[in-house]
C-alpha cells in the first residue's frame, strides 16, 4: 500500500499544506489560519486525503513548519521554516536548475537562503521586523491605489517612468505613495517605484559572500512578475520562479516527512 506524506506550513494569515507521494506532489491546498491553527491544520489534513482519494492509515508522517508550528498537534514533528524552504527547492526548482540562493517573498517576512550545493543551508539573511519588502506592504499599496494584487505586476510593466520611493519603513512609504497620488502621479509608475524600492532593499540584505549560484524566487511575492522583473534588473541577472512558490515550506516539510517516514 502507497504512503503518503504532508507538510504543514502554518503561517499568520494562511495555513498552507502540500501532499507528496510516489516522488511528486500531488496536491496542495490553503486556508485562513484562524484562531484554531490546530483544528485548521487537521481540517486541510482531512480535505487533502478526501479529495484525492486517500485512507488516513496511508499517510506515513505529517511535518509542520512556519509560525504556528509548535501549537500543530496533528503533525508528528516540527522543522525550521528555513530547512524546509531548502528541502522544497529539490521538487520545486526546474529539473535542469541547482539554486545556490533562496529569494522568499512572504506575506509577513522576506528572506534569503543560501544553499551549498547539496541543498544544504549554508546562511540566511531574514526581515520580519517590517512589512517593507513583504506581501502585506504589495496589499497595502494596492489598496490606495485602488487595484487588486494580481493586477499589481501587470500594471506596474506599463510603467514609462517609474517614481523614486526611497522610505524603508511601510509607514512612511505609504504616506509617500499617498503623496504621489496626490500629485497625480500614474499608478503604473508608482507600482513600478515600489518594486524597484522593494527588490533595493532585499538586495541589500545579501551577503556579498554568499552571491555565487544562480538564483530562485518563491513566496506569493514570486506570482508578481513585476516584483520578478525589478530583481532581474537590480540583480542584473536570471531570477527563476519556483513551482507551487506560495507552497515551497509545505513540500520541503512534507519531503523531511518523507524520509523520517
Amino acid at each position: 500500500m502507497s504512503k503518503y506524506y504532508i507538510g504543514l506550513d502554518g503561517g499568520s494569515t494562511y495555513l498552507k499544506a502540500a501532499l507528496i507521494g510516489e516522488g511528486r506532489v500531488i496536491d496542495t491546498m490553503v486556508h485562513n489560519t484562524g484562531i484554531d491553527n490546530d483544528g485548521t491544520a487537521r481540517r486541510l489534513a482531512d480535505e487533502l486525503c478526501t479529495k484525492n482519494g486517500i485512507r488516513p492509515s496511508q499517510i506515513g508522517y505529517i511535518m509542520a513548519t512556519g509560525y504556528s508550528r509548535k501549537v500543530l498537534e496533528v503533525a508528528d514533528d516540527d522543522i525550521s521554516e528555513i530547512t524546509a524552504h531548502a528541502y522544497g527547492v529539490r521538487m520545486t526548482a526546474p529539473a535542469e536548475y541547482r539554486p545556490g540562493m533562496i529569494i522568499d517573498i512572504g506575506g509577513q517576512d522576506s528572506k534569503i537562503i543560501y544553499l551549498d550545493s547539496n541543498y544544504a543551508v549554508k546562511n540566511f539573511s531574514m526581515n520580519d521586523k517590517c512589512a517593507a519588502g513583504t506581501g502585506k506592504f504589495m496589499e497595502v499599496i494596492a489598496q490606495i491605489l485602488e487595484t487588486t494584487i494580481d493586477r499589481v505586476g501587470p500594471l506596474s510593466l506599463e510603467a514609462t517612468n517609474p517614481c523614486d520611493i526611497n522610505s524603508t519603513c511601510v509607514v512612511f512609504a505609504q504616506s509617500e505613495v499617498i503623496s504621489l497620488v496626490a500629485r497625480k502621479y500614474d499608478r503604473r509608475d508608482i507600482l513600478a517605484g515600489m518594486h524597484i524600492s522593494m527588490a533595493r532593499r532585499i538586495v541589500k540584505m545579501m551577503k556579498k559572500s554568499e552571491k555565487d549560484g544562480d538564483i530562485l524566487m518563491t513566496g506569493g511575492g514570486s506570482l508578481n512578475i513585476g516584483l520578478h522583473r525589478a530583481f532581474e534588473e537590480e540583480l542584473m541577472r536570471d531570477v527563476y520562479v519556483a513551482s507551487y512558490p506560495q507552497f515551497n515550506g509545505a513540500i520541503g516539510a512534507a519531503l523531511i516527512a518523507s524520509e523520517r517516514g
